[in-house]
């Protein structure tokens, strides 16, 4: 299959290495002066994995949607943006496959919702998402992943021809549901970071009790099935994003707390606010994603607001 990938950060060159490492045909395409890309061309690695010279490096989008597939990986707030630029071209009959989380903040609509919004509706839009790092995929590590789609002859053509013994695809069921908690799961990641900022990573595992529970209840208000946040793209994901070092949402949430810099695009600080304003459209509590939200936009205390979140009245565990 002839492949484009649209985005040069960590996980795009990831998706870029994995659809040639299966066989495929792969353009990567970066912004036209992008030092991703510069260093890309210059070195063929971006210090986390090496491409192989057969995947063409591109700073023409013109050129790299002239593929049959589209995978996109950027910030997920700029996928609109991204949308009306492919629109330009007129592209129809194309597979978009999202491969990142995120909801837009202005409006709150999936990413699924912009691609169907904006192109032209002969091109389908599917998601691909779940755990995994790069550092570990591209050592072999094997882990199960989910596609999901609203045409299923189509979701079943991509989790056939993109599953390796790398990666197990799964077929998902509901994408309302896999899209929120796949979103939603980065905020908690932002959570678990600041009680380790504050030496209180024992919480967790209330953490991981909790989060599901309150991302159901903001699934089913939008239409999805609750049980999704229970699967692969939300609690699914936690060991990845709550408890691992390589977690940019981790690393975030507890940097902050320790008053530190971090460069690296962590989803979960723009998700939250997204949440926020679908929990007040929807009337649905979200305590743990309203913590996050005062802290980082507030300047609400940190210690004292997790010590409330985890000290609220007694109550039965379910």
């Amino acid at each position: 299959m002839q492949c484009s990938v649209i985005g040069c950060g960590r996980w795009g060159c990831f998706i870029a290495w994995y659809l040639h490492h299966i066989g495929h045909s792969v353009t990567l395409y970066g912004r036209p002066g992008s030092a991703r890309l510069q260093q890309l061309i210059s070195h063929r690695n971006n210090n986390v994995l090496t491409l192989s010279p057969d995947i063409v490096l591109t700073s023409d989008l013109q050129q790299a949607v002239n593929t049959q597939l589209l995978a996109i990986s950027i910030n997920a707030q700029a996928l609109s943006t991204l949308a009306h630029q492919l629109a330009a071209f007129n592209i129809q009959n194309k597979t978009i496959l999202l491969c990142m989380k995120g909801i837009e903040i202005e409006t709150g609509r999936r990413l699924t919702q912009i691609i169907a919004d904006t192109l032209h509706p002969s091109n389908i839009p599917a998601v691909w998402l779940g755990p995994g790092h790069v550092q570990e995929l591209t050592r072999g590590v094997p882990n199960c992943m989910v596609i999901d789609c609203e045409n299923t002859p189509l979701k079943t053509e991509l989790v056939q021809t993109l599953s390796s013994p790398l990666i197990r695809f799964y077929y998902g069921t509901d994408l309302i549901g896999n899209e929120i908690g796949a979103a939603a799961k980065n905020v908690i990641g932002v959570a678990a970071g600041m009680l380790d900022g504050l030496n209180q990573s024992a919480l967790k595992g209330a953490l991981i009790a909790r989060g599901p529970a309150e991302i159901a209840r903001l699934i089913k208000a939008l239409g999805g099935d609750p049980r999704s946040a229970y699967g692969l793209c939300h609690l699914g994901d936690y060991a990845a994003t709550v408890f691992s070092p390589l977690s940019h949402n981790r690393t975030f949430g507890e940097q902050f707390i320790l008053g530190h810099s971090f460069d690296q695009l962590a989803e979960g600080i723009y998700t939250v606010q997204a949440l926020h304003h679908l929990a007040q459209q929807h009337c649905v509590s979200l305590p743990i994603c309203n913590a996050v939200y005062r802290v980082l936009y507030e300047q609400a205390d940190s210690k004292q607001l997790l010590d409330e979140l985890f000290a609220r009245p007694l109550k039965a565990e379910f």
